[in-house]
């Protein structure tokens, strides 16, 4: 692994099964009665958030946490930033109370990237999303899901199935990070959208585009669906909400038609009613609450290899030995 995690392209095939697999350890960790590890005992974390976040935040909290780790939540609402302090300064404070990571939420393109190679920190930067370009660690969750779904065991990737996103693409850092990932693990990856909503230069992506949802629905191993993200448009993209819902909304005929095997993702928050209706939601395919708690196992992983040590956490790790097992009893035994 490298000390960084900024962008799903800068991820190799080996690089993400790695994670993928180790997600695998992480996750029977959360299924034990104890569910922390001392692995980054003494180790701070820190989550560097300019944007509103629910999920994300949430899920790195907890990560760290059930790692041991020591979590500083810094909100740029109620903070100095609000008066003018620079990402720089604020960088350079993170650094003076020293910080082992900082996973950083932003809404400008580029700022973690910024962050992790201006030599502001010495700690191990992680991109949360940053603005338009993207949210590896989203990308990440997402094919542990469409792995456990779809393939299934360790050591695996997702060479041959095809999948399908569908929606906002030109706003989204969720579908760029997906592209690149999936197709580094060798899916075959079909974006859906009105022709307004494809960016420019997606012809050099490794995907396919297609502006009919219907001809690939049925042929698609699992459909992402993208939340139109309103609060980043400043022009009108499609004519009405009931338009772009009739057109590129998945709902219960739409889903029918897909094959039985395949599964309906969404990164949240859903827009109920408009990408997709409740029927849909609400069903056994969709595995929205399911990516939730995978991105807990997965991100625990990321930090885990970016912070804890050469070793994977697979075979022999500390996290299989009962050493490991010992030391989270003992640990969560003491005394606060």
């Amino acid at each position: 692994m490298k000390r960084h995690l900024i962008s799903a392209a800068d991820l190799t095939r080996d690089d993400a099964v790695l994670i993928l697999d180790t997600a695998e350890e992480m996750a029977r960790v959360a299924d034990r009665p104890v569910k922390k590890l001392p692995t980054l005992r003494g180790r701070t974390v820190v989550n560097l958030f300019f944007e509103d976040s629910t999920r994300t935040r949430i899920s790195f909290e907890a990560a760290a946490k059930r790692l041991s780790a020591d979590v500083i939540n810094f909100s740029a609402k109620g903070s100095s930033v609000s008066k003018g302090e620079s990402l720089k300064d604020t960088a350079l404070t993170l650094e003076a109370m020293g910080a082992d990571a900082v996973v950083i939420r932003h809404h400008g393109s580029g700022a973690p990237h910024r962050l992790a190679t201006s030599g502001w920190i010495g700690g191990s930067v992680i991109n949360a999303g940053d603005g338009t370009h993207e949210h590896p660690t989203q990308a990440l969750l997402d094919a542990f899901t469409m792995r456990r779904r779809l393939v299934g065991g360790e050591g695996q990737d997702l060479s041959g199935r095809r999948i399908t996103i569908v929606g906002d693409v030109l706003h989204s850092r969720v579908a760029r990070s997906n592209v690149h990932l999936l197709s580094t693990l060798g899916a075959e990856v079909t974006l859906v959208a009105p022709p307004t909503l494809v960016p420019v230069g997606v012809g050099s992506w490794p995907c396919e585009v297609s502006y009919d949802l219907d001809a690939v629905v049925a042929k698609s191993d699992a459909v992402m669906m993208l939340r139109v993200q309103r609060e980043r448009m400043n022009a009108a993209f499609f004519p009405t909400e009931r338009e772009y819902s009739r057109r590129y909304g998945l709902d219960g005929q739409r889903m029918a038609r897909m094959p039985e095997h395949s599964v309906v993702m969404h990164p949240g928050p859903m827009n109920r009613g408009m990408e997709i209706t409740a029927e849909v939601a609400d069903s056994p395919r969709c595995t929205a609450v399911e990516q939730v708690a995978n991105g807990v196992s997965i991100r625990m992983a990321v930090m885990y290899l970016l912070l804890g040590g050469a070793e994977p956490a697979v075979s022999g790790s500390p996290i299989s030995s009962p050493a490991a097992e010992t030391a989270a009893r003992t640990e969560e035994n003491e005394p606060s």
